[in-house]
């Protein structure tokens, strides 16, 4: 058998039902699916039950551990040459085995990853999100789907990810960090000599969170991983990492300073402003938050165009703060707790990935 489709599960049977579905429409048919039921209060057997006549799907449950464990407990049951690694809220297009197929045909690899992308079917919201994560003027370009360049790394991510099974165990798979645990195996990956691509026509539907409360706790534990990886990976921390934190300082100190000079004015019955040649002026309140409304359209703009909706093009705004704030807000405070009060790995990675 050339594939094993893991696929951890905690409280999703509707998400583990659309993936199923979408993995019987495959046109490429040497491949069996396991389910790893991660302790969940509301299991999916009677979903994976229904697909018994159209898949070859074994069901296996474990106690609560999250989603590394769960990957590795599936893995050890499989028999696949490659096991695929998928999340439960992503669905597959009817070609994307047959485009991992082709990609391994052409030039052979021991791991690889695909893009995502957002389903005619998902929300606005679910669409503002999905652009917010791939947009170059959110993430830098880090989770596109463009290959790299020759000097870079490709490391794979878990909700679309593939590896040869005699590497996956010779490595043991994925750690138990709660947040990051994919990033930490794909460092371990080329750390250990392997080989790993994009293979950019093997692509998902990938739906994320469903609301702006789910996406903020995301990437805020998202930031915290980040410096959790430099702590293991040391030297693994790039400039393009620390952005959103930047990106948050800047965006307090813009806010901050607009009301101080606001107030200074109102305070003095003066205006502090910058004098322009032909005698106007441009309040220095207003000059604060000129980046600010530059970057809302700047993403309103770019959303609306590529979603062909306004609508979306208003959330994306949302979704771009709640991304860079959220991810800026947790990697400062892991920056603290790990390298100012020299903490070990800490409690953010007990907390449940799937709540």
């Amino acid at each position: 058998m050339k594939y094993s489709v893991i696929i951890p599960v905690y409280n999703r049977p509707d998400e583990a039902d659309e993936l199923l579905e979408s993995l019987t429409r495959q046109t490429v048919k040497d491949f069996e699916v396991i389910v790893v039921e991660d302790g969940s209060t509301r299991p999916c057997k009677d979903v994976v039950d229904k697909y018994a006549d159209r898949l070859d799907v074994k069901y296996m449950t474990k106690k609560n551990g999250g989603p590394g464990p769960a990957r590795n407990y599936g893995v050890e049951h499989s028999k696949g040459e490659y096991v695929l690694i998928l999340d439960s809220d992503c669905v597959l297009p009817e070609g994307y085995l047959a485009a991992v197929d082709k990609e391994l045909l052409d030039s052979p690899c021991d791991a690889f990853g695909g893009p995502d992308a957002a389903h005619d079917s998902f929300t606005p919201v679910q669409k503002a999100i999905s652009y917010s994560m791939t947009s170059f003027f959110t993430t830098g370009g880090i989770r596109g789907g463009k290959k790299k360049g020759a000097m870079d790394k490709f490391y794979p991510r878990s909700f679309n990810m593939g590896v040869k099974r005699d590497v996956y165990l010779k490595l043991r798979g994925f750690s138990k960090m709660r947040f990051g645990e994919d990033i930490d195996f794909s460092y371990r990956i080329v750390e250990a000599g392997y080989t790993t691509r994009l293979f950019p026509e093997a692509w998902v539907w990938h739906k994320r969170r469903t609301d702006m409360d789910k996406f903020f706790k995301q990437v805020f534990n998202s930031g915290i991983a980040r410096i959790n990886l430099e702590k293991r990976h040391p030297g693994t921390l790039k400039l393009v990492h620390a952005l959103p934190m930047i990106f948050t300082v800047g965006l307090a100190v813009l806010i901050l300073a607009a009301v101080f000079f606001r107030q200074m004015d109102y305070w003095n019955d003066t205006l502090t402003a910058l004098w322009l040649p032909n005698g106007g002026c441009i309040p220095a309140y207003i000059l604060c938050l000129l980046p600010i409304l530059l970057f809302i359209v700047m993403i309103f703009t770019d959303s609306s165009i590529r979603n062909k909706s306004l609508v979306i093009g208003f959330y994306s705004v949302t979704a771009a703060f709640v991304q860079l704030i959220g991810y800026g807000t947790g990697f400062l405070k892991a920056w603290w707790l790990r390298c100012v009060q020299g903490k070990d790995e800490f409690t953010a990675f007990e907390k449940n990935f799937y709540d």
